[in-house]
């Protein structure tokens, strides 16, 4: 239990990280984005504050988390790992092909948005979810069929510099994309990447940290789990990597 007293500290902030260069310009809402052939417009979702969480442990500790009951071997492979990580600003779009597509994407936020906020309102969503959706979720779920015949594509669009020391003076001149795609992404990937997680905790827990409230980035990062999800049909490609012309 809590005392009245302790409820009312502040807690201390967090350090953050330092993240090379000036932050990014917000930009539009809505954009065209050429190298990948998709329209995108921002998405507010859970994603980013997970990375913002992820680089702050890493600003408290740079070389990772130690493992609950880590041998040297791991040490030097989870200290290296970290080694290679560079700090990033993080930002989460969804896309789809057409313009149009957008708009439903956005006719649907505000749907949930404005409709969410009253219990009528949200019992109309549950009670008619295809209306609300455009025709995007059903109760009923999908097929065999939709799911076998389904699969989903991230990209990973990054903007950095080719020399680290200069960041703090110079825009950005790099540009680097990748990709993760595999199966449908709710019914096969989601249990594809829990039990791939649920193993990596049984075969390496002595490796992992002692446990507590943690993103996924800082504990299975040094791990195997993109070798094992690779294994199971998901793939991690770069796409591209080019200059930025100033």
């Amino acid at each position: 239990m809590l005392h009245k007293d302790y409820l009312y500290q502040p807690f201390p902030a967090n350090p953050k990280e330092k993240i090379p260069g000036p932050p990014p310009p917000k930009g539009p809402t809505i954009e065209y984005q050429k190298n990948i052939g998709l329209w995108a417009v921002k998405l507010p979702s859970a994603d980013s504050i997970v990375v913002r969480r992820t680089l702050t442990t890493l600003a408290e500790n740079p070389r990772g988390l130690p493992g609950v009951n880590e041998s040297p071997e791991w040490r030097e492979i989870r200290e290296a790992f970290w080694s290679t990580y560079k700090p990033a600003h993080f930002g989460v779009k969804v896309g789809t092909k057409s313009l149009f597509g957008i708009f439903g994407i956005i006719t649907i936020g505000v749907f949930i948005g404005l409709m969410g906020k009253f219990s009528f309102g949200r019992w109309l969503l549950l009670k008619f979810p295809s209306v609300f959706s455009l025709g995007g979720f059903k109760k009923s779920g999908p097929t065999e069929d939709e799911v076998r015949s389904a699969s989903f594509k991230m990209w990973f669009v990054g903007h950095g510099f080719s020399d680290n020391s200069q960041g703090d003076q110079l825009k950005p001149d790099m540009e680097i994309v990748t990709r993760v795609m595999g199966p449908e992404i709710g019914y096969l990937t989601t249990p594809i990447t829990l039990l791939q997680c649920a193993l990596v905790l049984l075969s390496q827990r002595e490796n992992l940290p002692k446990g507590g409230v943690m993103t996924p980035g800082i504990v299975f990062g040094p791990t195997d789990l993109q070798r094992r999800l690779e294994a199971n049909g998901i793939s991690f490609d770069v796409i591209s990597r080019r200059a930025l012309s100033g």
